[in-house]
């Protein structure tokens, strides 16, 4: 399951955008490299699997909204080359930050999950030592 696609990419970035990052053909094509964008979108898929993994049954039969926008921000970074703006990488970053706290479960996706292993107990059971002065061994004192 792939959380976003090449057109939802052109949607938020644009065309220009996206063939100048994926058309690597000498002379350039001037137009978008499918192969090269399904390569980022399967790397993003993967990482964000392997975040999802733990928590969540995969794959989801849904894509929540906010995958679909952490899966753009972190494909998009994985277009670049070596030199990345600022601005892309900052977001990229704090999709990386997000990923962590859904992995946590700090936030919360709507859709099946794992539930976590549970020991089956249903209280707290406390054990301790024997008691060094108990009201029979006290008599007189108590």
């Amino acid at each position: 399951m792939t959380y976003t696609t090449q057109a939802e990419m052109i949607e938020r970035f644009g065309e220009p955008a996206l063939i100048d990052l994926t058309d690597r053909a000498t002379p350039p094509a001037g137009a978008i490299d499918a192969a090269v964008v399904a390569d980022a979108l399967t790397d993003t898929d993967a990482m964000i699997d392997g975040y999802l993994l733990g928590r969540y049954q995969l794959p989801l039969a849904t894509t929540p909204a906010l995958l679909k926008d952490l899966a753009k921000s972190i494909a998009i970074y994985k277009l670049h080359g070596d030199s990345v703006a600022e601005k892309i990488r900052t977001d990229y970053q704090d999709a990386l930050k997000t990923l962590d706290k859904v992995a946590a479960g700090t936030i919360r996706l709507n859709v099946a999950g794992v539930e976590p292993a549970s020991s089956g107990a249903t209280g707290v059971k406390v054990t301790d030592r024997p008691r060094d002065f108990t009201p029979d061994n006290m008599k007189g004192f108590i």
